[in-house]
């Protein structure tokens, strides 16, 4: 198995791609109790100085910590995790960890503000090792704020992104979109 690496635009992030599907369902652990859910994350978090795991579609970000050891030395254990795991048949979710969206009655606007975000804006930031997701849109203001995941999180560009991509292109297709703000 050959497990490819990216370097993200976060210096503390790298997306490991070992090509296959990873998950069909974004899925980020910000902690070792969280990891708990997933036998590759719980893994991962053993590891010295790893802060953050995120599965996309196809790759595993990982998140060191920022004043911890150097990609040099953390990059071989956690491409020996991954590999472990991807060979060894072991599901990247524990039965019963499934966690239920939340399905509910979006207005108009907010379906389409979803939709825009799932079809040109989430493909492009998970080119970057992260993910976007919609939190909530005040109606009356026209702010939208968003929740930033994997790589995004914590990125030196994250802020601009949003500013001069996403709430660019959401202003264009949706005018009631006033600002869009990120949720930490």
């Amino acid at each position: 198995m050959f497990i490819q690496t990216e370097p993200t635009p976060n210096p503390n992030v790298l997306k490991f791609i070992p090509g296959r599907i990873v998950s069909s369902t974004p899925r980020e652990f910000l902690s070792i109790d969280q990891a708990a859910a997933s036998p590759l994350a719980e893994a991962l978090f053993q590891l010295e100085d790893v802060t953050g795991v995120f599965f996309g579609d196809d790759y595993v970000s990982v998140t060191r910590a920022p004043h911890g050891r150097d990609w040099s030395d953390i990059k071989p254990e956690v491409l020996a995790a991954v590999m472990d795991h991807f060979t060894s048949g072991v599901p990247l979710i524990r039965e019963g960890s499934e966690s239920e969206m939340e399905a509910g009655d979006d207005s108009e606007i907010v379906a389409e503000i979803k939709s825009l975000l799932d079809s040109r804006i989430r493909p492009a930031v998970a080119q970057d090792g992260g993910d976007i997701l919609f939190d909530a849109f005040d109606e009356e203001t026209g702010v939208l704020t968003l929740r930033m995941r994997g790589a995004c999180a914590g990125c030196p560009s994250s802020a601009m992104t949003l500013k001069a991509g996403v709430e660019q292109m959401m202003r264009h297709y949706v005018p009631e979109v006033t600002r869009v703000e990120q949720v930490l």
